[in-house]
């Protein structure tokens, strides 16, 4: 449940749905592109989703076997699907098997004579009606422990573990749970956002973090509903489908019922130089599939701050928060899982900097009503001293509370030193605890001063982002990623990771999931 926020900031609401409808049109006509086209991950992901796991004798993931050795006979724009179904009904084995038997040498998909596609179709779908029911019982055991324990209805106490062996991970995140954290995300290993593949099996050795495998969600899932049913609450598990396998860790998340999936449409281009069509194709994919499973997405705004000034570039973060709420109703998620992202970094230095936080904290609140925001901490400026550091992290709580904040991930005053320790967790829980309890009607009490300055700036922000939509509108969103709009990061459109990974839809294009899970 997302509070309800005060209209404090007398912002203009025809100029908010003006922007909000400019934003739709912008994400309606990259729609047209996604529509056309296809991706290797996006193929890889139907083949899991039809129940295709494993690797092969050198260690590479069926799912890539089976879609790299379609791809070769330039067959893919049809769809993977196509192919797994037409398998099927020549052979009698099932999906697993056939991409067993591809691994092997000893069946080739396209040599095959294809079969009645009525009958392809038929056979796909039972499969795949079963993994929509897997996913859709995974929602139903989230719904049904929350209605047992209840959900909690201030902010989310949300924190990462990032040891790099998932043994420890579970460690780490169980103590944290005891401690107060509502949500525990686990932190991908340096890089793994630029692996064409998914790795597989239970992982120990990470570098920042700890890779995301589907055995490694099972055991956290395991690891946090025992700990929750020890301590009578649910606990939400969080990872990243972002980078060249959006939509593959997507649908690994859905079947071990992840709840929380940082899943941005842009971050992978600006951050990672993946390709702006591959990220925008597979985001789609990815976003249908956690709407479906009942996953709140994270949007990454916040990271355009640690690259651009907080203060003079706040406009961009509203802009992108527009976009990226509209493209994910284009894949069917509502706003209650829409956890837009922001973050707390405008330089302490500057004079009333916390009253411009709370402007623009407000303002985000004020736009997105229904939204569970996710509001990041302090980190840009976090120098290393940790008593300067908690003090920053406790005016950052403060916001998050006077404002209604729904995702709040809590700042460790050893940031810029290292990894937090459990005790760096524990004091950053109760600096939360103490200020989200001693504060928690504060917002309910307060008023802002008419034509302020907390409203003044908010009002710039707004206006700010209604020019920056209207010239996105004007020039189209990869245009407008090439120019640098966004962090200051200029991304050509034909370069970059995964853009060989980019496909056309051949007429005939098959993929069950998206229709099945829109409808759904």
């Amino acid at each position: 449940m997302v509070k309800k926020p005060n209209k404090m900031l007398n912002l203009d609401i025809q100029l908010v749905e003006k922007v909000r409808n400019s934003a739709k049109e912008i994400a309606e006509n990259i729609q047209i592109f996604i529509d056309q086209h296809t991706t290797v991950a996006v193929e890889r992901t139907v083949a899991r989703l039809l129940g295709i796991d494993g690797v092969d004798a050198y260690d590479v993931p069926l799912p890539n076997v089976i879609v790299d050795h379609v791809k070769k006979e330039n067959g893919i724009g049809n769809g993977i699907a196509l192919y797994i179904g037409n398998a099927m009904l020549q052979t009698g084995l099932s999906p697993q098997e056939i991409a067993q038997q591809v691994a092997k040498e000893e069946l080739d998909l396209t040599k095959l004579s294809m079969g009645d596609p009525f009958e392809i179709k038929l056979a796909v779908e039972k499969v795949a009606r079963n993994t929509v029911e897997r996913i859709k019982s995974n929602r139903k055991v989230r719904e049904n422990y929350l209605e047992e324990y209840g959900d909690k209805e201030g902010p989310y106490l949300y924190v990462i573990v990032a040891t790099g062996n998932i043994h420890e991970d579970i460690i780490q995140a169980v103590a944290a749970a005891k401690q107060g954290a509502d949500i525990i995300a686990v932190i991908r290993t340096t890089g793994q956002s630029l692996l064409d593949y998914v790795p597989y099996g239970a992982t120990t050795e990470g570098f920042g973090g700890t890779y995301a495998t589907q055995e490694n969600f099972r055991l956290m899932r395991e690891a946090l509903d025992k700990a929750g049913e020890e301590l009578g609450r649910y606990i939400r598990l969080c990872n990243y489908c972002s980078g060249l396998c959006m939509p593959e860790i997507a649908a690994m998340g859905a079947l071990e019922r992840l709840d929380v999936m940082l899943n941005d449409a842009l971050y992978g281009i600006l951050f990672r130089d993946i390709n702006m069509k591959r990220t925008i194709v597979d985001q789609f994919f990815s976003r249908v599939i956690n709407g479906f499973a009942g996953v709140i997405i994270n949007t990454g705004e916040d990271n355009y701050l640690t690259t651009a000034d907080a203060y003079e570039e706040a406009h961009t973060v509203l802009a992108s928060q527009f976009i990226n709420e509209q493209l994910a109703l284009k894949a069917g998620i509502p706003p209650k899982q829409m956890g837009l992202g922001h973050a707390f970094e405008i330089d302490p230095n500057m004079k009333n900097g916390f009253l411009y936080e709370l402007a623009q904290a407000q303002m985000a609140r004020e736009i997105f009503p229904d939204a569970p925001l996710k509001y990041m901490p302090p980190t840009k400026f976090m120098t290393g001293n940790i008593f300067k550091g908690h003090i920053q992290d406790a005016l950052f709580n403060m916001i998050t509370i006077m404002t209604g904040q729904k995702l709040h991930l809590l700042g460790m005053l050893t940031e810029a030193i290292h990894t937090p320790f459990m005790s760096d967790r524990a004091l950053a829980i109760e600096n939360a605890q103490y200020i989200f309890n001693n504060m928690a009607d504060l917002g309910e009490e307060i008023e802002f001063k008419q034509d302020g300055m907390i409203q003044r700036r908010a009002k710039e922000v707004l206006d700010g982002a209604h020019q920056l939509i209207m010239q996105i509108e004007g020039d189209g969103l990869f245009n407008t990623l090439e120019k640098g709009t966004f962090a200051g990061i200029k991304r050509p459109i034909d370069s970059g990771k995964g853009l060989d990974g980019v496909i056309v839809k051949e007429k005939d294009y098959y993929n069950p999931f998206i229709t099945m899970m829109l409808e759904g």
